[in-house]
């Protein structure tokens, strides 16, 4: 019986609790299907970019930025003491070379990833394998086509650093992956993880948002008494 007794108090704090965070959750479904509605891309302007032949990246004087050399860019970096030029062709290719001779530098071996990898991040010491992955074969978790070292730590940490660039390109902790998860559970889609604004999405969420606005409406109704004993 104290079981039963203790419904209609419950039933009293869903009521109360529902005046405190239906007004919430009513703007926070109304702002999220508003920003499921255009794609992101488009929300960012990309769309009205005009498409242009890329010119060269061309520095007067340089032997690393000539004309020939078809760069796109050019990135100076510290690696080991010594200043290095990263160099991404308009086609893509990225290579590294001495900014200061300008003699090519080859790509880091499994062993040299494991060393930066032990010098720059916390644990990096820690290491259960090294594995190669080609750039049209990146890991889901990385996602990008480039060409690295995945370097897995102990604590399921994974370090992945650029064969061509020799730099540490994105580290992904486990709580990354579960976050990545669940970004692709909260915006429905878990094949890319990227789509924002799609049918079944956009669809959920206006679902969702009139159930909340019908609730918040019920909110108003009087609720009848119960008919005392003896009453019909």
């Amino acid at each position: 019986m104290a079981r039963f007794a203790f419904m209609p108090r419950l039933a009293r704090w869903h009521i109360w609790l529902g005046w405190l965070v239906g007004v919430p959750i009513v703007l926070w479904l109304a702002s999220g299907l508003f920003m499921t509605l255009r794609p992101i891309g488009e929300v960012r302007g990309e769309h009205l970019r005009r498409a242009l032949p890329e010119a060269p990246l061309v520095i007067a004087g340089s032997a690393l930025a000539a004309p020939e050399a078809r760069l796109k860019e050019l990135r100076l970096v510290m690696q080991q003491g010594r200043a290095v030029a990263i160099l991404t062709g308009l086609d893509g290719s990225i290579r590294r070379v001495d900014a200061a001779s300008g003699a090519a530098l080859p790509p880091l071996d499994a062993a040299a990833a494991r060393a930066l990898v032990a010098e720059r991040i916390v644990g990096g010491d820690k290491v259960v394998r090294v594995t190669a992955y080609a750039a049209d074969k990146a890991p889901f978790d990385f996602r990008r086509p480039l060409a690295v070292w995945q370097v897995r730590l102990a604590d399921g940490t994974n370090v992945y650093v650029g064969r061509e660039t020799g730099e540490i390109e994105a580290v992904r902790t486990r709580w990354w992956r579960a976050f990545d998860l669940a970004w692709g559970l909260h915006i429905m889609d878990l094949s890319g993880r990227e789509d924002t604004s799609h049918p079944v999405l956009i669809g959920f969420a206006a679902l969702a948002l009139g159930s909340a606005l019908i609730g918040c409406v019920l909110m108003f109704r009087r609720r009848r008494a119960r008919p005392g004993p003896g009453t019909r």
